[in-house]
């Protein structure tokens, strides 16, 4: 999720009265849905949109504790039930959040992680790696041996570079990680709640570029804000309206600015229990569906009748 310093905030009135003069054609896009909570593959509202695509975020020595394993166990299991797509990403441990694991640390939590759950096959390296509130801002090193050893353990998988958030050290972060994987990843993820939110594309075309044209672009979360009661200081519009119409923005603008960007997880589909710090859901924690659900609903009809709409349920 978000973590970034303030930055001016831009209206973005005018790039959405734009968005429907956008050229009808666009590239293939597949959408998905990240949600920590196993529950949402299983509510009507979710298997009503047939996405196929599920993503999660699994803390790099999750698989040795048992009330974490317990709670894997339940989101793999249910996402095997139900036929869906899993995305891992690997990231901060909850019993130890200040450490970045060694190189051989990481290696024994991602082997059992792939010894219990031998199914996943698509990987992100590390989660918000270059945000500096993380101690893999300052580490894009460490986080390209991470997924060096990620593309050792599980050869033939699709295994994410890292997943960025939208910040102005996009560029640099991504030249020294480069710089230390020595071979070139062919696809990234990226957090744009920003750009997502204030109806631009400044940070999503950064990295773009930063990441080279022959690599891919996943929106591995984004997302309309309802409500933000974190710590962050960054000023972002909020609201039921609001997430509705950044929703809009992301299918009818973000999603069209490359033929490499190709794949868009939503972040998430079942609000937590209030007061939570962080809400961009679709239905509010009682699941009743908001206006964004609806946009999200007419979109994905758009798409499929226009072919467009790849790793779907037939």
């Amino acid at each position: 999720m978000f973590r970034h310093a303030a930055i001016t905030l831009l209206t973005g009135a005018a790039l959405l009265a734009g968005a429907a003069a956008l050229p009808a054609s666009a590239p293939a896009i597949t959408i998905g849905i990240a949600d920590q909570r196993a529950e949402f593959m299983t509510v009507p509202a979710f298997q009503r949109t047939r996405l196929a695509r599920v993503r999660t975020i699994v803390p790099w020595d999750a698989v040795r504790s048992d009330w974490q394993r317990a709670d894997l166990d339940r989101w793999f299991s249910t996402a095997r039930q139900q036929g869906l797509v899993a995305q891992v990403t690997f990231g901060t441990s909850r019993t130890q959040p200040r450490v970045l694991p060694t190189l051989e640390q990481y290696r024994a939590g991602v082997r059992a992680f792939r010894e219990r759950y031998p199914e996943v096959r698509e990987f992100s390296s590390w989660n918000e790696a270059n945000a500096c509130g993380a101690r893999s801002c300052r580490r894009p090193d460490r986080v390209a041996a991470y997924w060096r050893e990620l593309r050792r353990q599980c050869r033939g998988c699709t295994v994410l570079a890292a997943d960025l958030v939208d910040a102005p050290n996009i560029p640099k972060w991504v030249r020294a990680f480069r710089r230390a994987a020595v071979i070139a990843p062919t696809v990234w993820g990226l957090h744009n709640y920003l750009d997502a939110n204030r109806y631009r594309t400044t940070y999503t075309k950064m990295t773009l570029r930063a990441i080279g044209p022959r690599a891919r672009l996943w929106l591995t979360e984004t997302g309309g804000i309802v409500k933000r009661r974190n710590a962050s200081t960054t000023k972002i519009p909020e609201g039921y309206a609001h997430a509705a119409n950044a929703t809009r923005y992301i299918f009818d603008t973000l999603r069209r600015i490359s033929p490499n960007l190709q794949r868009i997880y939503f972040y998430n589909f079942i609000a937590p229990p209030q007061p939570a710090t962080w809400d961009s859901a679709f239905l509010s924690p009682r699941l009743q569906a908001r206006s964004s659900y609806r946009v999200l609903r007419s979109r994905l009809a758009k798409l499929a009748g226009a072919g467009i709409l790849t790793g779907r349920k037939r």
